[in-house]
């Protein structure tokens, strides 16, 4: 069974707060697998692998530009998220799916090339470096974090977002390319509603969680009342 949560626009820190809290419940069997699906204010996040050589203006320009700056746990380099992006933070159990980092890496990649095919839109993989690429300009980063098993983090995909603050970043470490995003390439506004609705059906399907919907579930965080898809 997979929980599907959909966060809407939620601060940095309150999500990775969150995360670690389902994190644990996770790893100590008191949950089933969650997604988290949210978008993010303005935020340059810095994973364990980058430094801020790769952040190009002050942090008094962040600041200026009502962008927030975290170092965060999550493996890779820089990236920015904002509103537009979508954002997914799998907690998921590798414990029960053969722990094997790899193959989790290429599933979540999967999920991503799928749901852009659903809009017309031909992504890439890149062999030495996770996540997502259309003509060479990323469209989807990915940065996780792995304990007892128990992932946390995950991905972010560029819907409408405003590419503009990529250019205060060498996103994930790159000087020599780009970021781009779906209503970029296809010339166009896309509902991001419809694209969560799109990444759902295949992160179920990748991970074989069927795409049933089932009535609602508790979470033990806020009581609150969620999404589940069901084995």
């Amino acid at each position: 069974m997979c929980i599907v949560l959909e966060l809407g626009l939620i601060e940095y820190q309150e999500a990775y707060n969150l995360q670690r809290t389902l994190h644990q419940q996770r790893a100590e069997g008191k949950i089933p697998d969650v997604l988290l699906l949210l978008e993010h204010p303005p935020t340059v996040t810095i994973g364990k692998s980058g430094t801020l050589d790769n952040v190009l203006v002050s942090r008094e320009r962040l600041a200026q530009e009502g962008m927030s700056l975290f170092f965060t746990d999550r493996g890779g380099d820089v990236t920015f998220h904002g509103p537009g992006q979508l954002v997914g933070y799998p907690i998921v159990d590798l414990r029960q799916k053969g722990k094997d980092l790899h193959c989790y890496v290429k599933k979540l990649e999967e999920v991503i090339l799928r749901t852009l095919r659903d809009f017309s839109i031909d992504g890439d993989r890149d062999e030495h470096h996770p996540g997502v690429w259309v003509n060479e300009e990323e469209i989807a980063a990915i940065g996780l974090s792995l304990r007892k098993w128990v992932s946390m983090h995950g991905f972010a995909l560029n819907i409408n977002i405003d590419l503009k603050h990529f250019s205060f970043i060498n996103p994930c470490g790159f000087s020599d390319r780009r970021a781009t995003s779906m209503s970029k390439i296809v010339d166009r506004i896309v509902p991001v509603e419809e694209v969560t609705h799109s990444l759902i059906s295949h992160f179920c399907d990748t991970f074989d969680f069927p795409y049933e919907k089932s009535p609602g579930v508790v979470l033990p965080i806020h009581g609150t009342t969620n999404r589940g898809f069901s084995r």
